[in-house]
């Protein structure tokens, strides 16, 4: 899998980058949700949540990636 990510084009720094991002977006979100009508803070909070959740996955793909991109610069 790793190898093809790497050949589409995907490197470790794009995946910190989107990590990164859904920080941001997570934060965002939350606090955009504050000033929302009360019956949808829930569901905005509950966004932000979920995209909170996506940043994991994207810094051990950066990880997997970068021992990847590691192993490739040795052959």
């Amino acid at each position: 899998m790793l190898s093809v990510l790497h050949n589409l084009g995907l490197r470790s720094e794009h995946a910190y980058n989107a990590g990164l991002a859904s920080v941001g977006l997570s934060f965002v979100s939350w606090t955009v949700s504050r000033f929302k009508a009360k019956e949808s803070k829930p569901q905005a909070d509950r966004w932000g949540i979920f995209v909170g959740h996506w940043a994991p996955t994207f810094f051990g793909l950066g990880l997997a990636l970068s021992q990847y991109e590691k192993g490739a610069k040795k052959r």
